[in-house]
């Protein structure tokens, strides 16, 4: 079998509707996803994803998840002491036709390597999926140490050995081929259940358009990004007049109250400074809390204008375009770095604008400046974004993509393709 990319669109919804059983097993097929933790990566690659397979294909797919598929000891796990349960009857495993793993385990590494050579052993289909380029990692990221302590070799092995690896878009596709086996390599977007309440929520607006509501929202590995963005808003504030604009920061994690603050909060402390270097005087700005999940997408409800700040590194070229879905559900344009896949979809002046990595700061401000004062710019821009998020990033419309990616391996398998 050669190493090959997929187009995982030739079959429409209408064909998986009308299908009793998947083709070619005459049953339905069976997967287990192991999932790595419940956080958001795994949410949207692994947990979303899955759920809605088994909702809209009910003849065609069964699904399980579990966060355990080798059976090791939890309890023994939290003190990284390496031990397994006894008589571990591998259940998952047996009944899958497919085990597909997402990322690497809260368990670590080796425990993912693992659930790839024990799912070959079973002569099961190993599905590897990551929307993280785990070969290469920039300096400054906060993981970057372990990454040289064998995650890098640990994925690369994982790659070689895999039946499919999936990956968000083509440049980090490009980036990893040279590490595949025998295996197919496809690319698989990553799309929103707009069905989700959060993803409904009515738009807030500012009473009589008093000012622009600017919106940028980041997990706690971001503190090379955010210097793309050093006092972009001290600047725009000047430009603009700080009474006409409103900046929105979300994701800094909510304070424990048996333990106080931890590290991450000293990561927002630090994106704040960062971010607002040179501000003076009263105000406007706020830095919001995280959201979960499932309450991700009312934070786009607040806003009038989106912004993606990224360094160019190949980590960070090889991210998908998730922003994108979150801003266009709501009409909002994104002005983003053009680091990643952001070009596919962001067209200057027509759903947003995108800023060249080495641009001098002084591009973001004259372009954000120019969004906040044209108001029907703003809005043709976000009208223009809603389309494409509504056609090409909608779960519900494309999750049966990952169905014709397994039809196509298997007939790929017997020889037919």
């Amino acid at each position: 079998m050669q190493t090959e990319s997929l187009n995982t669109q030739e079959y429409d919804i209408n064909f998986w509707k009308a299908q009793d059983g998947f083709p070619g097993l005459g049953r339905k097929l069976r997967i287990t996803v192991a999932l790595p933790n419940r956080g958001g990566c795994a949410y949207y690659r692994a947990i979303a994803p899955y759920a809605k397979l088994a909702q809209l294909y009910p003849n065609v797919v069964e699904v399980r998840f579990t966060e355990n598929i080798l059976g090791i000891d939890e309890e023994a796990a939290k003190k990284n002491v390496p031990k397994w349960k006894e008589d571990w009857d591998w259940a998952d495993m047996d009944w899958a036709d497919i085990v597909m793993a997402n990322n690497i385990s809260n368990y670590g590494g080796p425990y993912t390597a693992r659930v790839c050579g024990k799912t070959k052993e079973k002569n099961k289909i190993f599905h590897y999926d990551t929307d993280d380029l785990l070969t290469q990692l920039y300096e400054g990221h906060r993981l970057e140490q372990v990454y040289k302590s064998g995650l890098s070799d640990i994925t690369k092995f994982i790659y070689h050995n895999s039946d499919i690896v999936t990956v968000t878009q083509r440049k980090f596709q490009d980036r990893i081929k040279e590490f595949m086996g025998r295996g197919i390599l496809a690319v698989i977007k990553n799309a929103i259940d707009y069905e989700l309440p959060c993803w409904n929520a009515q738009k807030t607006f500012v009473p009589k358009d008093r000012f622009v509501r600017i919106g940028w929202a980041g997990g706690i590995h971001h503190e090379e990004d955010v210097k793309e963005f050093s006092g972009v808003p001290h600047f725009v504030n000047q430009r603009v007049g700080k009474e006409n604009v409103r900046w929105d920061f979300y994701g800094r994690p909510p304070v424990d109250p048996n333990t106080g603050p931890d590290w991450q909060h000293d990561v927002w402390k630090n994106y704040e400074r960062i971010i607002m270097s040179g501000f003076r005087g009263n105000k406007n700005y706020t830095i919001n809390p995280a959201l979960p999940t499932d309450q991700y997408g009312v934070m786009y409800s607040h806003m009038e204008l989106a912004i993606a700040p990224l360094q160019m590194n190949e980590f960070n070229d090889s991210k998908s375009e998730i922003k994108v879905a979150e801003a266009g559900r709501y009409s909002v344009p994104l002005i983003a770095s053009n680091v990643g896949c952001y070009d596919e979809t962001i067209k200057n002046g027509k759903t947003g604008f995108l800023i060249p990595h080495d641009a001098p700061k002084s591009e973001w401000v004259s372009i954000l400046s120019k969004v906040i004062k044209d108001k029907d710019m703003r809005l043709e821009m976000g009208k223009n974004l809603h389309e494409i998020t509504q056609e090409y990033f909608d779960l519900n419309k494309v999750v049966h993509h990952r169905l014709t990616m397994y039809k196509k391996f298997y007939d790929w398998k017997k020889g037919l393709v």
